[in-house]
């Protein structure tokens, strides 16, 4: 890979974590009124759709493994949506956004579990580091709040999808492999809500919302970050996108009307300091090894 290509991957994704990063307060205004699974049904069928007509053949040139791995990509994928997005009812976009980071803690630890490799001191003291954050953003009293919590486990299941998508995706297939996830997403989400109604947006500023979450965020977003992590390391990717936190809360505050407490600001910069830290962290075997993941 030349050093043009790895620069163009680095800038596509920072691009995706931008887009990420612009959805939270947009979600949790449109959540007021739009039930969660019904907007991740709604939100994923327009992105399949568009996907589908744009490049129609994509999917049928994909190997039987890759739309495997697609397939579980996707499920990883769309189960974590739905916790992030139901956590964001229960928690502030801001808030949300640092606890969702956390996957770029939790990416080289994941690594390192499924190919068994020895997780450095460096990389402990970040996980410490990161979940002292998360306790001072989140705690009250002894116990951690529901939205946090889920969020948190969406952030796990993003750190295996990372994992996953570095270790499976290639540049050729890209777009055929990101189809599949979202179809896949999409039918995920449509099984959770179907069976009591889809609830559809009855405004023209929350279908905006809905479109430009569909097409940007969602295909494109998708699409984009398939793409670059075929060229691109897990960790070195997961490094990139620690920036959503920091465009989370930029557009919840410039745009959204929220305003950062002391609490908030100490915690937020422990959780980035924490995802700093994991790039210090010697990993090259890790890396190595996870491109080799299979099924």
């Amino acid at each position: 890979m030349s050093r043009r290509t790895g620069l163009l991957a680095a800038l596509a994704l920072l691009g995706v974590t931008a887009m990420w990063g612009s959805t939270f307060f947009l979600i949790r205004d449109l959540l007021e009124r739009v039930p969660t699974l019904d907007f991740l049904a709604v939100r994923f069928a327009i992105a399949s759709v568009a996907l589908l007509l744009v490049a129609p053949r994509a999917v049928a040139r994909l190997s039987p493994a890759s739309r495997r791995s697609a397939v579980v990509l996707g499920l990883l994928y769309g189960v974590a949506q739905i916790l992030q997005t139901a956590g964001l009812a229960h928690t502030p976009a801001t808030v949300s956004g640092f606890i969702t980071g956390m996957y770029v803690v939790l990416t080289p630890v994941f690594a390192a579990v499924l190919l068994r490799s020895r997780i450095t001191a460096m990389t402990w003291g970040a996980v410490v580091l990161a979940t002292s954050g998360l306790a001072v953003l989140t705690l009250n009293g002894l116990s951690i709040g529901y939205g946090e919590a889920i969020t948190l486990v969406a952030a796990m299941l993003y750190a295996l999808h990372i994992v996953g998508l570095g270790a499976w995706s290639t540049p050729h297939e890209a777009l055929g492999m990101s189809i599949v996830q979202i179809v896949v997403i999409t039918l995920v989400c449509l099984a959770a809500t179907a069976p009591d109604g889809i609830v559809l947006p009855d405004t023209p500023g929350d279908w905006l919302s809905v479109v430009y979450m569909a097409l940007f965020a969602g295909a494109l977003g998708l699409v984009g970050q398939t793409w670059a992590q075929a060229h691109l390391a897990p960790t070195r990717s997961a490094i990139i996108m620690s920036m959503e936190p920091v465009f989370a809360a930029f557009f919840a505050v410039l745009l959204g009307g929220e305003s950062f407490t002391l609490r908030m600001v100490c915690g937020g910069l422990m959780v980035l300091a924490a995802m700093l830290v994991v790039e210090l962290a010697p990993r090259r075997k890790v890396e190595a090894e996870v491109q080799h993941l299979t099924v």
